[in-house]
């Protein structure tokens, strides 16, 4: 299989699992509207999906960066940097992203926004004071693969359909335990009881799933990114090196939170305790073993 393919097999997972967000979230809304025997839950938790999706359509950059404290950045505050990531972009045939530094010491880059034109690129000061210029290349041209692979819209939208199957999660839970009336208190059979069953098994591994198909889209994600972002320099070893200085980091990022985890190029945590299935980050040492394997 080929870098190319590798990419498109990848892309084409990443919508697979995203439409299961969707799934996920009409069933929960069906099965509400069944159990309190009223419609209108079901058109209030599409609405709820659509109207969250619009903010974070629109917004989610904003948030993002007002979350990690990230101020931007002029020309002449950071030449080497602007003239990286100018470079890179006019390689990648992108247009070049609005630049942020967030003032902390650990060292990590993140990519928002909700298209190429309004993308936005942002870096630690202590990613800027341990990398070397052919490092620093290979974390913005990891970045800017997320903007070209159109990640970083997905990744915002996939946070947010969490949240929405969480609110409606809970929703149903407040409900029943609150005394709502439901069709388990008026009898419905044997196959009402089974649906029910069923159903509440659901509401309640809802949000544990959805939690799990944000990481797996999270990981493939970053697996993509880095190979394309080693296709964009020619120079794998860059992006390799930054990760392992990046990885030997132990200073957790202050502003980070675990709504956008997911974002950062590594952990911003450094919890080395957390790993597979619950980790929003494929293994560094997965990663730094794909890129040295690769030849260009």
């Amino acid at each position: 299989m080929t870098l190319y393919t590798q990419i498109d097999s990848n892309i084409r997972r990443t919508w697979l699992l995203f439409s299961l967000f969707l799934i996920i979230i009409i069933g929960l809304g069906w099965f509400l509207s069944y159990y309190f025997q009223d419609q209108a839950i079901l058109f209030i938790a599409v609405f709820i999906s659509i109207f969250m999706s619009f903010i974070s359509y629109w917004y989610s950059d904003k948030i993002v960066l007002a979350t990690a404290g990230a101020k931007p950045v002029t020309h002449e505050q950071a030449p080497e940097l602007y003239h990286i990531v100018e470079n890179l972009c006019i390689t990648a045939g992108l247009p070049v992203p609005k630049i942020y530094i967030i003032d902390d010491p650990s060292p990590n880059a993140f990519a928002t926004g909700r298209d190429a034109k309004h993308a936005v690129v942002a870096v630690t000061r202590g990613l800027l004071q341990i990398l070397d210029k052919t490092e620093l290349e290979g974390v913005i041209s990891h970045e800017l693969s997320h903007i070209g692979n159109r990640d970083i819209l997905l990744s915002t939208v996939a946070v947010v359909l969490v949240g929405a199957i969480t609110l409606i999660a809970n929703i149903f839970i407040r409900g029943r335990f609150l005394g709502g009336r439901g069709r388990d208190r008026e009898g419905g059979g044997q196959f009402g009881a089974i649906l029910l069953l069923v159903g509440l098994v659901f509401i309640i591994l809802s949000p544990i799933f959805a939690q799990l198909l944000q990481f797996a889209i999270s990981r493939k994600r970053e697996y993509l990114a880095d190979a394309s972002g080693a296709l964009l320099t020619r120079y794998p070893e860059g992006l390799a090196s930054a990760l392992e200085k990046i990885s030997k980091n132990s200073i957790p990022l202050r502003s980070a939170n675990q709504a956008t985890a997911h974002l950062y190029i590594s952990n911003p945590f450094k919890n080395k305790k957390v790993s597979g299935l619950f980790s929003t980050h494929p293994p560094i040492e997965d990663r730094i073993k794909r890129l040295k394997e690769m030849s260009f």
